[in-house]
């Protein structure tokens, strides 16, 4: 799994470059990105990387695959967020932090809400897992009406669709777990039942049962 994550973030970044048709250390002059894209990329690097902590956090808590197979993705996902950060010479928010260590304020506290949260209950860790997702998802699709870059697009997207599988790989889990079905927390309904529809369609992966 860790070798087919790398090959990921490979696979993204040749992709990146190849739209661009460019050499990742040029920067054409002016080529520099609004203040929205630019804070969009600092944000999405720790909003992913946030992601992952949680679900290894919550791992050690519980010993459920699905949060150590989704965890390896996001941090394949947060990754491919900081090739687009270094060719943009824009500095790491997430440098030199461990797990659970973010730079904005508003990620720390909502990383110590959703693990304080998630360690009462399997249920309860279940339903965090989905609405990160939902936070996720919610947040890319913002961040893409602020951006017509390809390369960025193209990483949010992939985000997104992945976003989509996690969702729907939590959500699954809980029924099969709990009996319990989930209700949208961040979403309104339609974009939660098209996110999971969405899934569903693409034939969403199976993150690991127990």
């Amino acid at each position: 799994m860790k070798i087919k994550n790398l090959l990921i973030v490979a696979l993204l970044a040749v992709t990146i470059w190849g739209t661009l048709g460019v050499a990742t250390s040029v920067k054409a002059a002016g080529d520099l990105l609004s203040v929205n894209e630019t804070a969009g990329l600092v944000f999405m690097r720790e909003e992913e990387k946030l992601a992952h902590d949680v679900y290894v956090t919550l791992y050690q808590k519980w010993g459920l695959p699905v949060f150590n197979n989704i965890a390896k993705s996001e941090s394949a996902h947060t990754s491919a967020v900081k090739v687009l950060l270094d060719r943009y010479g824009i500095a790491d928010p997430a440098a030199g932090n461990g797990v659970g260590e973010f730079t904005d304020p508003a990620l720390q506290a909502l990383y110590n809400q959703l693990v304080e949260q998630g360690s009462k209950s399997l249920s309860d860790a279940l339903k965090v897992g989905a609405a990160i997702e939902e936070i996720d998802i919610r947040d890319l699709e913002t961040r893409l009406t602020q951006t017509d870059r390809a390369d960025i697009e193209l990483v949010y997207n992939n985000l997104k669709n992945a976003s989509y599988n996690h969702l729907q790989a939590f959500t699954s889990t809980l029924q099969r777990q709990t009996g319990e079905t989930y209700t949208a927390q961040y979403l309104d309904e339609a974009s939660y039942t098209s996110a999971v529809n969405d899934s569903t369609q693409r034939g969403g992966r199976r993150w690991g049962r127990r």
